[in-house]
């Protein structure tokens, strides 16, 4: 730690609160408020800024403590500040006051602390920490048998884990049993990185995912609804957890939450029967998850294309977009996949591991949260008559009947 830092010392950082930082009360839109974390964070950043100067080559602060009381609140897009002020130097910690403001006005206070570290022993501290909790989002390794499933196929053979999904008069839709069974194969996938290396997933049939299973978000409350699409979301954004690189081998549409789940995989390859689709407009509600890493991959606007319109594209379209990596005949399809995985076996396993997690930090943390305020926005559309109509259309089979036309 450098010298020169002194009691009275003050530093400030100010952000717009964006759906990342919020939370939803009671499920009412209008109530989505800046959340006590993201204060926190705000408070706490605002402190390792006023002892960024003083950092040698090597050095970072840490936080160590931190007592908050929330005084008032701040909404979705308000500007909030915070401060913090050195009132203890006690070696290399630093003990600060810190405020959260919105505007002039004060919504927390509190006190804070914070330690001067080597950044080797707090890499290698973290390293140790990843070696001892190796979950998959929310979902802890399973190293037993996988067991028997359902709606998915599972061969493994050479390391490579074919998995299908296996609902095929339904184009594959994602049924709250297929929710389940994936979360069992994300958790099994996690605990069985040296067995399994590379991973495949293809659809049976004609299609390779037809998105969730609208007959079955029908019959759901709100807050049911809620929390499917949040494990939904969960199991899209586990699969750049995984150890293994994921190829999806897309043979057919790939709608909906089955587009997302293309999308979520590492690499994709496509036949000329691909299409890929983003219908939830046309059903009255906005995407339940996954937007934030469509953008990431084609770009906002041709992502506002597929969102706003709701219609397909094409497989031709989807390479032009960088949305697939290959486009192959469909009779080429697995073997083309097949032979990519092979070129993958011949990589050196950790590196490959150490790879894939490297490229997808890069992403950034807002895509990794982003699905929380995208799950409350098609919540909240949930409640709206079009809606209603959506479902019963697609249940029906007939054109919508939307309030709005």
């Amino acid at each position: 730690m450098k010298p020169g830092i002194k009691i009275g010392d003050t530093g400030e950082l100010t952000w717009v609160v964006d759906p990342t930082m919020t939370i939803t009360l009671g499920g009412v839109p209008q109530a989505t408020v800046f959340a006590t974390p993201s204060m926190i964070m705000l408070m706490e950043l605002a402190a390792r800024e006023v002892l960024r100067p003083f950092l040698e080559d090597g050095e970072e602060s840490v936080g160590v403590d931190v007592q908050v009381e929330h005084t008032g609140a701040a909404m979705l897009g308000s500007t909030v500040r915070g401060v913090a002020r050195v009132v203890e130097l006690d070696g290399r910690r630093v003990g600060f006051d810190i405020q959260a403001f919105a505007g002039d006005r004060e919504i927390g206070r509190g006190k804070h602390r914070r330690a001067m570290v080597r950044l080797d022993r707090l890499v290698a501290n973290v390293m140790q920490t990843l070696k001892t909790e190796e979950r998959v989002m929310n979902l802890p390794p399973v190293t037993g048998e996988l067991g028997a499933l359902e709606t998915i196929t599972v061969e493994v053979a050479n390391r490579i884990a074919n998995v299908t999904l296996n609902r095929p008069r339904a184009s594959n839709a994602i049924s709250i049993k297929m929710t389940d069974e994936l979360e069992r194969l994300v958790a099994w996938l996690a605990g069985h990185p040296q067995e399994v290396r590379v991973v495949v997933i293809s659809g049976a049939g004609d299609a390779f995912c037809g998105g969730v299973d609208l007959k079955a978000v029908a019959g759901l409350s709100l807050d049911e609804a809620r929390i499917l699409s949040l494990r939904q979301a969960n199991i899209c954004l586990a699969l750049e957890r995984l150890p293994q690189p994921v190829i999806a081998a897309v043979n057919g549409p790939a709608h909906g939450g089955g587009c997302t789940v293309a999308y979520s995989c590492d690499l994709r390859f496509a036949s000329h029967a691909a299409s890929f689709c983003m219908p939830e407009i046309k059903r009255g509600w906005p995407p339940g998850f996954g937007v934030s890493q469509l953008a990431a991959l084609v770009g906002k606007s041709r992502a506002l294309q597929m969102c706003l319109t709701g219609e397909p594209i094409t497989a031709n379209q989807a390479l032009e977009w960088g949305l697939i990596n290959e486009l192959v005949p469909g009779t080429m399809l697995m073997k083309s996949a097949q032979q990519f995985a092979e070129r993958l076996l011949a990589q050196p396993a950790e590196a490959l591991r150490q790879t894939k997690l490297l490229l997808h930090a890069i992403d950034g943390q807002i895509l990794k949260v982003s699905h929380r305020a995208e799950t409350e926005a098609y919540i909240h559309c949930l409640e709206f008559p079009d809606a209603r109509e959506g479902i019963a259309a697609f249940v029906e089979k007939r054109p919508t009947k939307f309030e709005g036309k």
